[in-house]
């Protein structure tokens, strides 16, 4: 057996031991992107090192797993890689004053230590912390998404629950908090933490900010949200948070900034096209206009919007409204 073959069947040994559910024949072959015959023969062969699979009929297809307690110590232990990206992530809501989501990572983090016999825990941790002290996070400029640790886990439990909940919001602004009571959807997380949510007052999903959540009760009354709704994608239809109808941007950079444009991740439905002259034109479907505007700010000249023609008149609008605060002062 190859080393390649020999690192996707163990691989594709841990995920059947590791997913409760199990898996089917065509998830197999999305986790190891191959086709659905190779996904056949791996698992065969998981199962020639490994001994039978569970196999479970759900009434649609079939799925296989096998218990953790199948596998060798090899096959589980954690690498040096693993733990340190897993250090890493801890590190990094650290940086942008996520303290309390650090703090669920690096409890996960102790109990896997835990787990390990003290020779490779030691191993483990040395290493680890060797690599730790070579690699550092930039400080990032911006809101810090703060939040009530007790409001997450709150929200937390309502969405798994399907559960409607109760909260005061607002308060900061000299206007007394108001009590709300949603649907909840799920949960954005970017440079402030939002709520999804419905309310009988208004159609579709609205944003209610975390920091602003205050005293959440998690009611008896069932809700959530339809099943048409796709989180994920709703998150992808704003450039940011906010939402707004769709616009297809084109954006174009020149030659000198072409490079790191190149780099970047605008929209995750963005497409890139190198121009004859170096330039590089940047295509995506998304609201938040001024978003949009406030961001393409930090390229300076080495930008142009070429559509929509409402794009251009939003930053229009915010460069000369910054030019008549610098003048006047």
């Amino acid at each position: 057996m190859r080393l390649e073959k020999s690192t996707a069947v163990l691989k594709l040994a841990r995920a059947l031991a590791s997913n409760w559910e199990g898996l089917t024949l065509d998830e197999m072959a999305a986790f190891l992107g191959v086709g659905r015959r190779t996904a056949e023969r791996m698992r065969d062969a998981v199962q020639e090192v490994f001994g039978l699979l569970d196999q479970i009929d759900d009434g649609r297809k079939r799925r296989f797993r096998i218990a953790a307690r199948g596998l060798d110590r090899f096959a589980t232990i954690p690498t040096i890689d693993e733990l340190t990206e897993l250090e890493n992530a801890a590190r990094a809501l650290e940086a942008v004053q996520a303290p309390e989501r650090a703090a669920h990572l690096h409890s996960l983090r102790d109990k896997i230590g835990a787990s390990l016999r003290d020779e490779d825990r030691r191993r483990l941790s040395l290493n680890v912390e060797d690599q730790i002290r070579a690699e550092a996070f930039a400080c990032q400029v911006g809101p810090r998404p703060t939040s009530d640790p007790s409001v997450l886990s709150a929200l937390r439990e309502a969405l798994l629950a399907g559960r409607v909940v109760r909260f005061n919001y607002g308060g900061d602004d000299g206007e007394p908090p108001r009590w709300r009571k949603v649907v909840p959807y799920g949960l954005l997380f970017g440079p402030r933490y939002y709520l999804v949510a419905s309310v009988k007052s208004r159609p579709g999903a609205v944003l209610f900010r975390l920091d602003m959540i205050h005293d959440v009760k998690v009611t008896d009354e069932p809700g959530a949200p339809p099943e048409d709704f796709d989180l994920k994608a709703y998150a992808e239809r704003s450039f940011g948070v906010f939402q707004e109808e769709p616009e297809d941007v084109v954006l174009r950079f020149v030659p000198s900034a072409a490079r790191d444009a190149r780099a970047y991740l605008f929209h995750p439905t963005q497409s890139l096209t190198d121009n004859p002259d170096g330039s590089l034109t940047v295509r995506f479907h998304a609201g938040g206009l001024l978003q949009i505007a406030h961001h393409l700010m930090t390229w300076g000249p080495a930008v142009t919007i070429v559509a929509p023609p409402e794009l251009q008149e939003v930053m229009r609008a915010q460069v000369e409204t910054l030019h008549a605060h610098y003048v006047a002062s």
